[in-house]
């Protein structure tokens, strides 16, 4: 989607500030013994009360508003019976959908007791997303934030997930530019047009490269296994830098 007007761009700021606070209370609420359907219950109160739907039910009838992925579960958890457990890594993935506009944003926690190498990679992770998007501006190559994302993994002696990639969202939940890699690709040869949307959501690992698919149709895992976590925004492209569409207080 390219913004072509305000009114788009409002609407694209009311749903993406409606999935940054799913999120948000999502997170707050984590607690051992919650299970992650009940998690889920919350995050579609969020959207339903502020009169969004849940993107992936919308989309592709996702067994769940939410996705919830815990330790090994690298991506697209089923919300269900798990309890979540002390020490436990949880990634929430909220994308909504209001007015014929789409958000999408996810961050991973930590339950204590937080082992310090996880606080290191979950602390990390969020900042790879930031290194990403700080090569966000009009006329700048894609290649760009897999290439400082590459270097910021490489430096601090992780990997990355590298068959699932960022995406092109506003009119659908994924669109064009599809297949946006967060890691370095020699291939990405596109460049950033002004008003451009677009997520940014690397996974950065302690040894993961890619992702397989579990017993079910959808939830992902590491392989090699190892812990992973993602933290993703979606961003308007200007000039002056990114507007971060999905970044709550």
């Amino acid at each position: 989607m390219i913004v072509s007007s305000e009114d788009d761009l409002n609407g694209l700021k009311e749903i993406g500030r409606i999935c940054g606070n799913a999120v948000k209370i999502m997170g707050a609420a984590l607690e051992p013994g919650i299970t992650t359907r009940e998690l889920d219950v919350i995050g579609r109160k969020v959207l339903e009360d502020a009169g969004a739907q849940s993107a992936p039910e919308f989309c592709y009838e996702f067994p769940g508003a939410t996705c919830i992925s815990v330790n090994e579960e690298v991506a697209h958890g089923i919300p269900g019976d798990r309890k979540i457990q002390a020490g436990d890594l949880v990634n929430i993935d909220v994308s909504g959908v209001k007015n014929g506009l789409f958000g999408d944003t996810g961050s991973s926690f930590i339950v204590p007791p937080v082992k310090p190498k996880i606080e290191k990679l979950c602390r990390d992770g969020k900042r790879a997303m930031w290194v990403g998007l700080g090569q966000v501006r009009t006329g700048h190559p894609m290649a760009a934030i897999g290439n400082a994302i590459g270097t910021f993994a490489r430096k601090n002696r992780y990997t990355l997930i590298q068959n699932l990639a960022s995406h092109g969202i506003g009119h659908s939940l994924h669109e064009e530019p599809k297949e946006l890699s967060t890691w370095p690709d020699p291939d990405e040869t596109r460049i950033m047009e002004e008003g451009l949307v677009f997520t940014i959501e690397p996974f950065l690992s302690l040894g993961g490269l890619w992702a397989e698919d579990g017993d079910d149709p959808w939830t992902l895992y590491s392989e090699p296994k190892a812990p992973t976590v993602q933290f993703e925004h979606t961003i308007v492209v200007t000039k002056n830098g990114p507007i971060i569409l999905t970044l709550v207080d």
